[in-house]
């Protein structure tokens, strides 16, 4: 379970000591990375050179809005520092345009360039932003040029309501897992981020096919696995309902 998790350290109010402190957390739990923004990654091969838990870096982050170029000049420097993994934040609002030449284009150069100096990349839809359309259709497209993942979200969405000027976010849902697997099926795996926070909410997202997962309270989740005695050997835990499926929001 720990190799499904990207200990997240992307706070921007994060200090050099919250990074050092969370790679040392991500060395003793094996997770599989630390998610982290390009300015962090030689600190984190220093604590890390001797592990096993790799290096994710985002581009775009969190709002998608560069330009393609640097983007892809972004992408480019974190993996020539030594990211391995790239989570890179769709042009939103080409997105939401449905301009989809745009977005393809642009997807398609960050991969190549990060296949090519041997990482993977991820793609952040930003759920929270769109409509079950835009989804399908970015997931499509995201199958057919081969990621490696589909990400829902930065964990920074946040939708201001209309009404009240106030902020809320959802981040990764059921319902949305659910369709974004449904179109990428075999071929790319699933990445939820945003509202991961308890051991429950984890074994749902697997239970759907989910593989990774962007997660800050890794410490919590991995210690109550320890509770529940999973370890090595499979076992069998009760899982609490969620409450937005027991009320038939699913």
């Amino acid at each position: 379970m720990a190799k499904m998790i990207d200990h997240s350290l992307l706070h921007p109010t994060m200090a050099d000591i919250d990074i050092e402190q969370g790679c040392l957390l991500a060395k003793q739990y094996n997770v599989a990375t630390v998610c982290v923004k390009p300015y962090s990654i030689t600190q984190c091969k220093q604590i890390l050179g001797d592990t096993d838990v790799k290096i994710c870096a985002v581009v775009g982050f969190p709002h998608g809005n560069s330009t393609t170029t640097i983007k892809m000049q972004e992408a480019l420097e974190a993996v020539k520092a030594g990211a391995q993994e790239i989570d890179m934040v769709v042009n939103i609002g080409k997105v939401l345009s449905g301009d989809w030449e745009y977005v393809s284009y642009e997807i398609r150069m960050i991969n190549e360039i990060v296949v090519g100096n041997g990482g993977i990349v991820k793609v952040i839809f930003e759920n929270d932003f769109l409509g079950e359309k835009q989804i399908r259709k970015l997931a499509e497209i995201c199958r057919e040029l081969g990621v490696a993942f589909v990400k829902t979200s930065t964990g920074y969405g946040f939708v201001k309501d209309g009404a009240s000027g106030m902020y809320s976010y959802k981040g990764a849902t059921i319902k949305d897992l659910r369709i974004m697997k449904s179109v990428v099926g075999d071929k790319v795996q699933v990445k939820a981020a945003g509202g991961v926070r308890t051991l429950d909410d984890l074994i749902r997202i697997r239970s759907v096919g989910v593989t990774r997962v962007g997660a800050t309270a890794t410490e919590a989740i991995l210690e109550e696995a320890k509770k529940r005695g999973i370890g090595e050997e499979a076992v069998e835990v009760d899982v609490k309902a969620d409450p937005e499926q027991a009320s038939g929001g699913y």
